[in-house]
């Protein structure tokens, strides 16, 4: 694909490592007969690599010059095009488990990682490339720096882990930022103990809205002095020293009070 110019408004940058492109292959390790979907195959750095070892691979692809090409450059009857944006995609309308992969536009990289939440329960795993900076805050642990909202919700539905270091001269164009991959593997369904999610990420968010200020401040609209020493939280605790067992207990007993 020589000569496909990098563009701003897709967060266009291309792999071209072939060292880390073998590093990521060998960590996601395709079988033959996975339901695979690559979101943006962009040059196809990994897509070449991953159709070596797959029956056939689905493809989440908005630009249509490479559309185009990806028409041209493989096999129709190995690989499955989804024109569009994918963040509007349905992945209910593909074969589980999935596993999806990708190196994802760091420009929508939060909103992408909460769609995909959205289909926790029909998928077996995910690996992305990321900015390195959102990978530590996907990560994080509580009452550390990257600990944030993000850490929250993405901890309560997956186990994450930080696999590979990617620096920026590893892509063309080059960003100005390192990047990491990220494995992300759903939680099974016991182990989710929220009861409202809607409910719990409005806690969560309100939380994190300011975050210099305690408990006692950030959620006075859902608990008392009182409510705290039923939960055993501390007010004066920020919202960063709560595990996600404890945004979890807080969510459940307010919502137990709205329906009792």
């Amino acid at each position: 694909m020589v000569g496909h110019k990098a563009k701003k408004q897709f967060g266009q940058n291309f792999l071209i490592d072939q060292q880390i492109i073998a590093d990521i292959v060998r960590a996601i390790r395709p079988a033959a007969d996975d339901n695979m979907v690559e979101i943006g195959p962009g040059l196809g750095a990994l897509t070449r690599p991953l159709l070596q070892h797959l029956h056939k691979l689905h493809v989440v692809e908005i630009d249509r010059d490479i559309i185009a090409r990806l028409k041209t450059d493989y096999p129709q009857d190995r690989i499955i095009i989804h024109e569009g944006d994918a963040l509007k995609f349905d992945f209910a309308v593909l074969d589980e488990p999935l596993r999806i992969v990708g190196n994802l536009p760091y420009n929508i990289s939060s909103p992408l990682l909460f769609h995909f939440a959205g289909y926790a329960a029909r998928i077996s795993d995910m690996h992305f490339m990321l900015q390195n900076e959102v990978v530590e805050r996907m990560v994080a642990a509580p009452s550390t720096p990257a600990y944030g909202r993000l850490s929250v919700m993405l901890q309560y539905r997956f186990a994450m882990e930080k696999l590979l270091d990617v620096p920026p001269q590893s892509f063309r164009p080059s960003p100005k930022v390192d990047s990491a991959i990220v494995r992300m593997i759903p939680l099974p369904r016991e182990k989710i103990t929220v009861n409202n999610e809607a409910l719990f990420a409005r806690i969560v968010a309100n939380a994190f809205g300011q975050r210099r200020k305690t408990l006692r401040n950030t959620l006075k609209a859902w608990l008392a002095e009182a409510d705290f020493a039923q939960l055993g939280i501390n007010p004066q605790l920020r919202a960063e020293n709560l595990g996600v067992t404890e945004f979890a207990r807080i969510a459940n007993f307010v919502n137990e009070r709205v329906l009792s």
